[in-house]
């Protein structure tokens, strides 16, 4: 799939060796200004190719958000008391199963909205999963029974949700970041949509199929 930061960053990188080259040759031309000159913009450039570099390597994940869509369906089955089954099937194919303890199914995401700046790259809203968590109803049994807590999101290199909270440098870029979650009680065997809108997760029960 086309990344357009990895195409700024590479277009950005060999403008920058072009002008490298074209600043040194001025350098052995004792042409002090214009050899400045030209290695002045090809650190500029270089500069530009590793910031989007970075921003490209973040965001690998985030998926960009464009209105409300399914994130993930989640088949869930009650295997005990408090203890639940919850089948993950994403968009992509991928399945994932958890065991989970608690009443309620539990899951949360990171959601980065950009700039204007950066939506003349080909960035818009976007969000990952991270969480999938067991909930209990009772605030006695939060407190006391497991706690069962597992990750949804893929280990990366960066991520740009804690770069971005970390380095100030990325603020002129990232509009807004923030959490969201939701749950839903689990007291049978169901189906329901995770779904992500600009305005967060929500989770709607898909109808009973009839045999």
């Amino acid at each position: 799939m086309w990344d357009p930061l990895a195409t700024v960053a590479i277009a950005a990188a060999l403008l920058s060796f072009v002008l490298l080259l074209v600043g040194l040759a001025f350098v052995r031309k004792r042409r002090a200004l214009s050899a400045s000159l030209g290695l002045l913009l090809a650190a500029l450039l270089l500069s530009l190719a590793g910031l989007a570099a970075t921003l490209a390597v973040a965001t690998q994940g985030y998926r960009a958000l464009t209105r409300e869509e399914i994130a993930v369906v989640v088949a869930t089955e009650p295997t005990g008391p408090q203890r639940f089954s919850a089948r993950f099937i994403f968009p992509d194919g991928r399945e994932r199963t958890f065991a989970l303890a608690g009443d309620e199914l539990y899951v949360d995401a990171h959601i980065l909205k950009w700039k204007p700046i950066v939506n003349l790259l080909g960035l818009h809203t976007s969000y990952e999963l991270d969480r999938v968590a067991g909930r209990y109803a009772g605030l006695d049994d939060e407190q006391t029974e497991p706690r069962t807590v597992r990750f949804l999101s893929a280990s990366k290199p960066v991520d740009l949700f804690n770069l971005r909270r970390q380095h100030a440098i990325f603020a002129p870029l990232v509009d807004a970041e923030y959490g969201s979650a939701t749950f839903v009680e689990v007291d049978r065997a169901a189906e329901f949509e995770v779904r992500v809108s600009t305005s967060g997760l929500l989770i709607r029960e898909r109808p009973q199929r009839r045999e």
